[in-house]
């Protein structure tokens, strides 16, 4: 809203801004929101600011006074000249600032004091359980303020702009202060997946973080990115065209331009709109086409924008320059080819005008979505116009398939596509305009509130279960005494830093792995231990490894013992030859990502490379510590732009390390087919395990084998390393959900693929929960399913991890395709795993039948090596005492 003081000063009234957000934003009423923003005005503390925060109050708004100079430092100068030119790919200019070296930095101050000042004022108005969304790149340090106050709150951001590649973001000055700072929500959403892709990147090569399908995470803490292509609100423009008045207008319009055909552009006066390129475009087709100059008229609405600054008065005097070359070269007594207008229609005037029009021209040069293709389709249902799109608008992505895509940089391409237009068939035309009116009235301003708010939701739940805490130590008596009492056994142990013992680190500044691969070796005492559980029958014993087969065949191949090499690309079942749990379609990159890590092995001493038969990894544990995180950014910066930009990979990083690995692959995954081969080995009755221990020092990624054996009652979650009371309570494993199109719940849909010919093909993600603000309880009789949420559930008889289990958008990439995925997660399903693997195509995978564990949840311990945050429920100081726990327990094995 922009308030603006009438005669009265005593009296306020308001009228709404332009804009996209706005046009979407309007469409959102399924809750009742609380609006907090700048008022437009300043107003000092008394009566008259009482009175207009009175008149706000009455429709829900919540003004923020920000001091006259701060504002203008904040909106005109950080915002509006560095941040908003920055993610248009504008370069920052610095031609008026060259003797101003400060004027950064007060714009940078005043900024953040904005942001500071719109938390507090947020803060005032919270009450636990409100959901807080925060809107725009003006507001990108806000989630940092909000959290460090309140860390419960839910917080999310989205961006109505584009977000541009890391190369061109890192020339921002205070570039890791904003990412940190936005950083800090729980949800991060955008209008395309190039965008996500491009904040990802940014995060990653600036700040050194992981990037993964779901997001970035940090230390533990994942923030989820994922794409929310925008809407309108398509009711509105439908029964905007049922008015009178409206009908009115386009009767008059109609025969004013009768015999014409109609183009028509709509765009505030902004040098990343594509006006001028718009213009001689259509002069070249004039030039060209001498036919259509009495024949054809280019209404150009050019609503003013930033009418103070330099460059806008510049453009304005160039699209005026442009405007009356052509109309007096082209134009007649009686005929001007373009009508060109330097002000903001009001909102009938608007409809009549898109319904009149045959061709709707946008020729934007960056644009987050652009609106006006959207409001131009919703009001052609009966002339059923041509869409003219520039293909550096977000809207391309998702109504490219019923527009004529354009350059705008590309006079000549554009000319003649103004020609395709005006010529085109009556039935390509119609063909054209269903599919994106399909998409318009489908995925509408309110299915995009509801989306977001709803992962918002889930993702601030998901993150509580999932964030990581430094487990309490585990007591071995209290363990060895339920191991003893149990019946069938099965032990799942990680092999390195787990069984091994680490000796001296090499002198010497160059090592390659074949030189320290002996720097580690199995504890004699633990061999012996696992030796003598191996023995026994009642107990099955599972040793991983991110390492080569031939090492653990080495050391256990003697043992009656289930081994993964290569974090479960390979299984060894006791006395059998290994086999491939999943298969590996291409690893041509492999040779590629040994030359970056080799360089960068000769670049920091005493780092190594492992180069194993799926993944390459580059270590630097015994490199010194901060030298070796400088590396490790740089050589991920390498890795983004060259080797992998285009394999199905991904990028594991560890404490001290960083691993490139097929996509998809994971401990956890691996579990899951490791007990289905259990149970075909030795039967199903005999897969009735009372008794799980996991242990290992794991990566980040690969901690899902902790939570893959973990169950859906909160009994079996609450208070890491408290036991639970439910003797009866049943753990069940379920493998894989059945993702037949039939055995979907109706309201999830799929959008497991995206085809080039689709008219989505940016699915928006379906609510994995409804979420029912504390405003919009009574909506929906305070029960029930809300918008997108499926009616038809699971089976309650499968347990379900609830940190596992979700139905999430994500975005991936793969083969440079733009693909967001759907999925059902269930315990089998961690992360990215399954995901990534269907719609990668790199691994196959077989449905295995649903193996229960009938293990009671007190029954069930894992244990991270170290004292570290993990998602597991205990910790072991280190090897040592992985070992004594494992001699403790051979001490009382055998059958009971």
């Amino acid at each position: 809203m922009g308030p603006h003081a009438s005669v009265d000063i005593s009296s306020w009234s308001g009228q709404v801004s332009a804009g996209g957000l706005v046009s979407a934003l309007m469409g959102v009423s399924n809750f009742r929101t609380c609006w907090v923003g700048w008022p437009g005005v300043y107003v000092d503390e008394g009566p008259d600011r009482d009175a207009l925060t009175a008149a706000l109050a009455k429709e829900y708004y919540v003004p923020v006074y920000l001091d006259p100079k701060v504002f203008d430092l904040h909106y005109n100068g950080f915002c509006n000249s560095v941040l908003w030119q920055l993610f248009h790919y504008v370069p920052l200019n610095m031609d008026s600032k060259l003797s101003e070296t400060r004027t950064l930095q007060f714009q940078w101050a005043a900024h953040q004091a904005a942001n500071q000042k719109f938390g507090e004022v947020v803060l005032q108005n919270y009450s636990a359980g409100d959901v807080v969304w925060v809107q725009d790149y003006h507001l990108m340090l806000l989630p940092a303020i909000l959290k460090s106050r309140a860390p419960k709150m839910k917080v999310g951001w989205f961006l109505h702009t584009p977000f541009p590649s890391s190369e061109i973001y890192r020339t921002l000055p205070v570039r890791e202060e904003v990412l940190r700072a936005v950083l800090k929500s729980d949800l991060i959403g955008f209008h395309t997946y190039d965008y996500a892709r491009h904040f990802v990147s940014a995060c990653t090569r600036i700040l050194g973080l992981e990037g993964t399908p779901e997001g970035v995470e940090d230390n533990g803490s994942l923030t989820r990115v994922a794409a929310f292509p925008i809407g309108i609100d398509p009711d509105r423009f439908a029964r905007a065209l049922e008015q009178m008045e409206v009908k009115a207008h386009i009767a008059q319009l109609l025969n004013r331009y009768a015999g014409r055909k109609v183009m028509l552009g709509v765009d505030r006066l902004d040098m990343i709109k594509g006006i001028p390129q718009k213009l001689l475009a259509f002069e070249k087709f004039l030039e060209e086409h001498p036919e259509w100059r009495d024949k054809v008229l280019l209404v150009q609405i050019a609503v003013p924008s930033r009418t103070d600054v330099p460059e806008y008065q510049r453009l304005r005097s160039m699209v005026h320059e442009i405007v009356g070359r052509i109309n007096g070269h082209y134009g007649t007594l009686t005929h001007v080819p373009i009508h060109h207008l330097d002000r903001q229609l009001a909102f009938h005037e608007l409809c009549a005008l898109y319904a009149v029009t045959d061709v709707a021209l946008v020729t934007s040069l960056r644009d987050g979505m652009n609106l006006v293709s959207y409001e131009y389709v919703a009001c052609q249902s009966d002339n059923a116009g041509v869409l003219v799109l520039s293909e550096f608008a977000g809207a391309a992505q998702s109504l490219g398939a019923g527009a004529i895509l354009v350059n705008p940089w590309n006079i000549t391409d554009m000319a003649a596509a103004i020609e395709d237009a005006l010529t085109m068939s009556d039935q390509e035309r119609r063909e054209r305009h269903r599919q994106n009116y399909m998409h318009v009235t489908i995925h509408t301003s309110q299915t995009w509130a509801d989306t977001f708010i709803s992962e918002l939701n889930d993702t601030h739940v998901e993150a509580e279960l999932r964030t990581k805490h430094i487990p309490p130590q585990l007591l071995s008596d209290e363990v060895v005494e339920i191991y003893y009492s149990c019946k069938r056994r099965l032990l799942v142990l990680g092999y390195n830093a787990t069984l091994t013992t680490a000796v001296e680190a090499p002198r010497q500044p160059k090592r390659h792995f074949d030189q320290i691969k002996a720097l580690t070796r199995v504890n004699p005492t633990v061999y012996d231990s696992v030796a003598a559980l191996c023995d026994d029958p009642d107990t099955t014993v599972v040793v991983f490894s991110g390492s080569d087969k031939w090492k653990l065949e080495e050391t256990f191949g003697e043992l009656d013992v289930w081994l993964a090499a290569e974090n479960g690309m390979f299984m060894r079942a006791p006395d059998s030859a290994w086999s491939n749990l999943l298969e590996v379609s291409k690893t041509e990159w492999m040779e590629s990502v040994k030359l970056v890590f080799d360089y960068f092995c000769e670049r920091t001493p005493r780092s190594f490379v492992e180069l194993r038969e799926t993944s390459v990894v580059w270590n630097y544990k015994y490199a010194d510590v901060e030298f070796g995180r400088l590396q490790a950014r740089d050589l991920l910066q390498h890795l983004w732009t060259g080797p992998i930009s285009n394999a199905p990979v991904d990028i594991v990083q560890g404490a001290k390390s960083v691993e490139v690995r097929p996509v998809g692959i994971s401990k956890g995954l691996a579990m899951s087919r490791i007990i289905n081969a259990i149970a075909e080995r030795v039967g199903m009755d005999a897969m009735q395990y009372d008794f799980v221990l996991v242990a290992g020092h794991f990566l980040a990624r690969d901690e899902n084998i902790f939570t893959f054996f973990e169950g859906q009652s909160l009994k079996v979650s609450e208070g890491y390393g408290q036991h639970h009371k439910d003797k009866a309570a049943t753990l069940h494993v379920v493998p894989e959900y059945d993702e037949s199109e039939d055995a979907l719940p109706p309201a999830a849909g799929r959008a497991d693929a995206v085809a080039s010919t689709s008219t989505d093909p940016l699915p928006i993600p379906r609510a994995r929960q409804a979420f029912v603000p504390r405003s919009s309880a009574d909506s929906n009789g305070g029960a029930g399913p809300g918008p997108g949420l499926p009616t038809q559930l699971p089976s309650p008889s499968a347990s379900i991890n609830p940190a596992a289990h979700y139905a999430s958008a994500r975005w991936s990439h793969h083969h440079g395709q733009h693909l967001l995925h759907h999925s059902h997660s269930h315990l089998l399903r961690t992360s990215a795993d399954l995901d990534s693997l269907h719609s990668s195509g790199s691994l196959s995978l077989d449905k295995p039948p649903p193996v229960p564990l009938r293990l009671p949840p007190e029954h069930l311990f894992t244990c991270t090596v170290g004292r570290n945050r993990s998602q597991a429920r205990y910790f072991l100081n280190g090897s040592s005492e992985v070992g004594a726990l494992l001699a403790d327990l051979a001490e009382v094995s055998g059958p009971q």
